[in-house]
């Protein structure tokens, strides 16, 4: 019998069609009066329409979000929070504004109200990151943990089938991730493959019938927040460090580096943790326990049917880079099944940049 801690984590969910209405209020309960709202340069338009829905508790717009948090985004946005008297920061958007929001709030105490636009999961998480001198990193801190979160499905229907795939691989493998972390518990556990489960016949469902519909919309939200919950309740391993790795020290696209590295970590982990691997499978509907590398095959063979990048270079990664990202990962290790080997880790990486298929 597996001894276990678990503690609930303490956001608020609003869930449902047309929930962004109830926005104004989620301010309100936090007895908020002058809310910046954050965005990307992309979605400018989507934080009007939120800046017009909160009306006078609407303090501004801060439009500069960006991939992995640079320090000098993080600061501009600070100084700027605190010039307009900020109380309060709603995040529209991915993760990169999300994270936004959670720099904001660990300095200053912000509470944060998540409006995500894809399935990255942050907005259940109290883990931060910010990317210095070429270094993403990460912590823990509740007070960057989103005190309300609104999923409507009616936001994600303009995100493009490709960006849906790779988001959506950035989500599972937070889920399965968790499932081998040495925190883990049977209601993590539970939750990290439903949210697998949630997507494989999400995508699959928009795959046929197209990224217009709004159940499998819906359903990948859910998928989105079970996800985040199990990474906001477990410790990050070799995935997690691979992917900040690459994403802060070689500027590549976050949700992009988590389709392409999954299958080569999981992989890498196979023989560590068969039994996390068999429940990841079964969620991807692999039939049978059998080999725990068909997980990883898998997921692989899922991301090229949906047309989603399986090679670093297919993402800019520069060949000359793979030696300094297999540095970079035996430092400051994170917790992992096997032992972070220099040399199985420069294999690894190089399988990952070709697109071979993964391998142990």
């Amino acid at each position: 019998m597996q001894a276990f801690v678990y503690q609930a984590p303490a956001t608020r969910v609003i869930f449902g069609p047309g929930t962004l209405a109830r926005l104004p209020e989620e301010v309100a309960r936090l007895g908020a009066t002058r809310a910046l709202v954050l965005c990307t340069p992309e979605q400018r338009a989507s934080a009007e329409r939120v800046a017009a829905l909160l009306g006078a508790r609407a303090a501004g717009i801060f439009d500069r979000a960006t991939m992995h948090v640079p320090i000098e985004s993080a600061r501009e946005a600070r100084a700027e929070a605190e010039r307009l008297g900020a109380d309060c920061a709603v995040a529209i958007g991915g993760g990169s504004t999300t994270g936004l929001g959670k720099a904001i709030a660990l300095e200053s105490g912000l509470p944060i109200v998540a409006v995500p636009t894809t399935y990255a999961g942050s907005e259940m998480t109290p883990i931060y990151g910010l990317t210095e001198g070429g270094l993403k990193k990460t912590g823990r801190d509740e007070r960057v943990r989103p005190k309300s979160v609104i999923y409507d499905p009616e936001l994600t229907l303009s995100l493009p089938f490709a960006m849906t795939v790779t988001s959506a691989f950035n989500a599972i493998a937070h889920a399965a991730e968790g499932l081998y972390a040495p925190d883990v518990n049977p209601v993590i556990a539970l939750m990290a493959e439903e949210g697998i489960a949630r997507f494989y016949k999400a995508l699959a469902l928009m795959w046929t019938d197209g990224p217009q519909d709004l159940e499998a919309r819906g359903d990948s939200l859910v998928g989105a927040w079970l996800c985040g919950t199990v990474l906001g309740a477990t410790t990050m391993g070799l995935h997690h460090k691979l992917c900040h790795t690459l994403g802060g020290s070689f500027n590549l696209p976050h949700a992009e580096v988590h389709t392409v590295m999954l299958p080569h970590a999981l992989a890498y982990n196979a023989k560590a943790a068969e039994a996390a691997l068999w429940r990841v499978g079964r969620a991807l509907g692999v039939k049978g326990k059998g080999d725990p590398m068909s997980s990883p095959r898998a997921l692989q063979d899922l991301a090229r049917l949906y047309g989603a990048p399986t090679s670093l270079a297919e993402l800019g990664m520069p060949a000359d880079g793979l030696d300094r990202a297999a540095d970079l990962a035996v430092q400051n290790q994170y917790a992992n099944p096997r032992p972070l080997e220099r040399a199985a880790l420069r294999a690894l990486l190089q399988r990952a940049f070709d697109g071979a298929p993964p391998q142990p």
